[in-house]
């Protein structure tokens, strides 16, 4: 019994360290177990955080309304595309005709190449579309499912109801109401209804680069697009389904989905709709002078033209002898009928300021020194471009003053969420074989 002893301490050893190492080799598997699951939530929660959690979160919000990374990604990738399809379309064009569209493209190349300015436009656009939403929610205004489908519909030329009828509107050719005493004071009668010679009191975009041949192929300018234009179809049923689906699988690699498409064209219903309630009072007219005047390089010269024309001298003559406005000079000063908008606001000031027949002391602009006389001056009947142009000035009025009404805050760092794609670059190698 007593070798027995020594054996049974020897077990009793044995199993002790052999529980000490059970124990340890199982916390060594549970914090392993516990640093792998720890991983994957780690890695769960930045692919859930780059794809949903990121996508909600604000970039802007108006009057208390969230606009999302999402939104603004989407759109920007809509409108980078829209960019770069342009931009194909005048390489194309060019190829085929040999017109000069490189001012154009490079505009375009110029626009691609700073993704946080076209993220600012369109998260502008965003806000824009989130007021009208609540404006047209506020006046009661909305959009059926039915306008929405139509819409669709007609935005890929396909009526199912035939095809509408263009009305068109023709502008009414106007003349002259001009009193004896208004006639006497020219020789030369513009045609009322002319467009007013470009002329040094004109306002000029200092930036045009006219093209006209480039101008005449294509809008100088690419109009922005929230989506991609559909093409034409034919007229079945089948034909348009296979063209929206092609659409929808073209918005798809810009991770558009079919409802951010159905959200664009209902805003852009809104838009048309609020557009038609906020210029129903804008009338097709203008106030408008028919003027004439002298160009002069210094108030010395100006102030001896105005005596001289005091003192009986013709206006005509005088303008033929010194305007350095050789556009108008050639006329007897003659610039035509033009509203207020038409000239440089010193020049307006001025002219508006005068009764029919009355010349004006010199008056100095960026252009130089004028003396100015005013023919006419009436309200005239607006072309049918100069109404929509009035029209569109009206509504963007009212739309600034809603900016300025509402709460928009812009959150900190939105401009990092801009995205830089689609590329130029690639979209040229796709088609041409070669990048830019």
């Amino acid at each position: 019994m007593a070798n027995n002893r020594p054996t049974a301490h020897k077990n009793k050893k044995h199993l002790a360290r052999l529980e000490i190492e059970r124990r340890q080799t199982k916390a060594i598997i549970a914090t392993a177990i516990t640093v792998v699951v720890a991983v994957i939530l780690l890695i769960g929660y930045g692919i859930l955080d780059s794809t949903v959690l990121q996508a909600r979160k604000a970039v802007a919000t108006v009057g208390g309304e969230t606009i999302t990374v999402h939104d603004l990604q989407v759109r920007t990738r809509m409108q980078r595309e829209q960019l770069i399809q342009t931009y194909i379309s005048y390489a194309q064009f060019s190829q085929l005709y040999g017109f000069d569209l490189s001012a154009q493209m490079d505009q375009i190349v110029s626009a691609l190449s700073d993704p946080v300015s076209v993220g600012q436009l369109i998260l502008d656009d965003l806000i824009d579309g989130v007021l009208l939403s609540q404006e047209a929610e506020r006046r009661g205004v909305t959009v059926s499912e039915a306008e929405l489908e139509e819409a669709i519909r007609s935005g890929f030329d396909f009526y199912p109801d035939g095809s509408p009828t263009p009305t068109l509107t023709p502008t009414p050719v106007v003349y002259a109401t001009l009193s004896p005493e208004q006639i006497a004071l020219v020789t030369l009668t513009p045609t009322p209804t002319a467009t007013v010679e470009p002329s040094p009191t004109a306002t000029t975009d200092a930036e045009a680069s006219p093209t006209p041949t480039a101008a005449q192929a294509a809008d100088a300018t690419p109009t922005v697009t929230p989506f991609p234009e559909p093409t034409a179809t034919p007229y079945t049923e089948e034909g348009f389904q296979q063209a929206y689906q092609d659409n929808l699988d073209k918005l798809k690699t810009v991770n558009a989905s079919e409802s951010d498409y159905r959200r664009v064209v209902r805003e852009d219903l809104l838009r048309k709709k609020l557009f038609e309630i906020v210029t129903a009072d804008v009338k097709p007219e203008s106030e408008q002078i028919w003027t004439r005047h002298i160009l002069v390089d210094t108030e010395e010269k100006a102030n001896q033209i105005y005596d001289r024309l005091a003192n009986g001298d013709d206006f005509g003559a005088l303008a033929v002898e010194f305007s350095t406005d050789t556009v108008s000079a050639s006329k007897g000063g003659d610039l035509g009928w033009a509203t207020y908008e038409t000239f440089v606001p010193e020049f307006s000031a001025a002219a508006f300021a005068l009764k029919v027949g009355e010349v004006s002391k010199p008056v100095q602009s960026e252009f130089g020194w004028h003396v100015i006389q005013v023919i006419a001056h009436e309200m005239r009947p607006m072309t049918a471009d100069e109404f929509d142009q009035a029209k569109q000035a009206a509504f963007e009025e009212w739309l600034a003053d809603l900016r300025l009404q509402a709460e928009i805050v812009y959150i900190e760092g939105w401009d990092q969420y801009v995205p830089s794609d689609p590329d130029l670059n690639q979209a040229l190698q796709d088609v041409f074989g070669t990048g830019q």
